[in-house]
């Protein structure tokens, strides 16, 4: 079957854009240097290849791991900026619900998403940090519908690193401050810098739409600061904890604030701990990590009006993963494959997130394999599943009230020089909230979801 076969016919009309994305692309290729090297390339001397798998960024190579770990602090010091910047464009196989209103705003229209600002690298022999600004383009509609823009912080990690090394020992010991659960977290098959690496920005139905709530809902909304050893590149081991990123912490939120409708801040009692532990071994060109990770939360409700409610009871969840990557990086072939299980279970005993009983669970699993050839072609394929208890409430977009959602997202992309990538991703949806066709009870079937998406992702230093 040719690969235009494989496409369905409602997304072929992509193809007429495809010159606007080629124009941006040269664009780019005008507006910085060839082969510029990103901060951390510039303050180690390394090109992007040795710390991201086949330039695939932001997935790591053992080197990247080790820099990471080392708290950004490998090398000399130097100018510690560095901008990124996406375009996309996404289709949505059917876009418009029963009664004809629109799902996804801005469908089979070229975009620019998003633009971040870095500060990162090394700032003493021990201390280093990497902290991200982003402008998303698109982030809400107003009540007129017109789309209005933001600026917040993004990813935010700050590290404090001594390393012991002995005859027989290599012995790191680090600290950790960070907004973001597993953005400290050196393995890419843990949920922040997690495969899928780019996704549809206004697509509303491209994505699961319920996962634990370690897959995400955390971020840039909490503060979290813990301990970390990782000893002869063997055992790596985590204790974090967590609480709200409101007052002098929130510099290191979305600008999420009580009231806020649009960016409504997530309310966590008390100190929430997050642990890691993972065994791992490189030998030749394999390397290979098997681990586990989880969380304990407790999050107040928040009112209609986006303030939060203190007196009714908090909602416990509790997220156990498990997770597993192997890599193989030897010229010019790149192999990597990840694997994450996440089961989470619920406490209600307020009804205040499920209506139908006072506990619940949701699980979600992830695979994705990735080959890249000469760090410039490459191509993936992931398989997720999400799965839980029913609830009236809690989905009441579905007719059978569940969350269960599957299926694939196969991906082909371009590395024309080392800091940029174009992308066509293909999300296909076998299930959508617990259905294969009529899942929502008017008629739309899960693969109506499917979502093409075309993406130009690139960096200048």
């Amino acid at each position: 079957m040719s690969r235009a076969a494989m496409i369905p016919r409602s997304h072929r009309h992509l193809l007429r854009y495809g010159w606007i994305l080629a124009i941006a692309t040269l664009c780019l290729f005008q507006s910085s240097t060839a082969w510029a090297l990103p901060v951390f390339a510039r303050q180690t001397g390394q090109s992007c290849v040795a710390c991201h798998a086949g330039g695939q960024f932001p997935e790591l190579t053992p080197y990247g791991r080790m820099f990471k770990l080392n708290g950004y602090t490998l090398g000399e010091r130097t100018v510690p900026i560095a901008v990124m910047g996406t375009l996309d464009l996404s289709s949505t196989r059917r876009n418009h619900d029963a009664n004809g209103n629109v799902i996804s705003p801005k469908d089979s229209l070229p975009i620019f998403d998003a633009a971040s600002i870095f500060f990162a690298g090394k700032i003493t022999d021990k201390i280093g940090a990497f902290t991200q600004f982003t402008y998303t383009n698109y982030d809400h509609q107003d009540s007129n519908g017109r789309w209005v823009g933001h600026w917040h912080s993004d990813n935010m990690d700050f590290r404090y690193v001594d390393r012991i090394i002995g005859d027989t020992n290599d012995l790191i010991l680090g600290a950790t401050l960070n907004n973001n659960p597993t953005v400290q977290d050196p393995w890419n098959s843990t949920p922040a810098w997690g495969y899928p690496y780019v996704s549809s920005p206004t697509s509303k139905v491209g994505m699961p739409q319920f996962l634990p709530i370690i897959e995400g809902a955390l971020g840039q909304q909490v503060v979290g600061a813990g301990g970390y050893v990782y000893w002869n590149r063997t055992i790596y081991a985590e204790l974090s904890l967590y609480s709200t990123a409101d007052g002098i912490w929130s510099f290191m939120s979305k600008g999420n604030k009580p009231g806020d409708l649009e960016h409504p801040q997530i309310y966590l009692r008390g100190q929430n701990p997050y642990w890691r532990l993972a065994l791992t071994r490189e030998w030749g060109p394999h390397n290979v990590m098997v681990g586990t990770f989880g969380m304990s939360v407790n999050i107040y409700p928040n009112s209609a009006s986006a303030f939060p409610v203190f007196t009714q009871g908090v909602t416990r969840y509790r997220d156990i993963g498990f997770d597993a990557q192997y890599q193989y990086l030897l010229e010019p072939n790149t192999v990597t494959a990840q694997i994450r299980y996440i089961r989470e279970n619920i406490s209600d005993p307020n009804n205040l997130v499920f209506g139908d009983s006072k506990s619940a669970n949701l699980k979600s699993l992830r695979v994705k394999l990735s080959y890249v050839y000469q760090a410039k072609y490459g191509v993936s394929f992931s398989f997720f599943n999400v799965t839980g208890s029913r609830d009236s409430t809690a989905y009441s977009g579905s007719a059978s009230f569940s969350p269960a959602t599957q299926g694939w997202t196969p991906e082909i992309f371009w590395v024309p020089v080392q800091n940029i990538r174009i992308g066509l991703q293909y999300t296909h949806f076998t299930k959508y909230l617990g259905a294969r066709t009529n899942y929502d009870g008017q008629g739309r079937n899960a693969s109506d979801n499917d979502t093409l998406l075309l993406y130009v992702w690139a960096a200048y230093w």
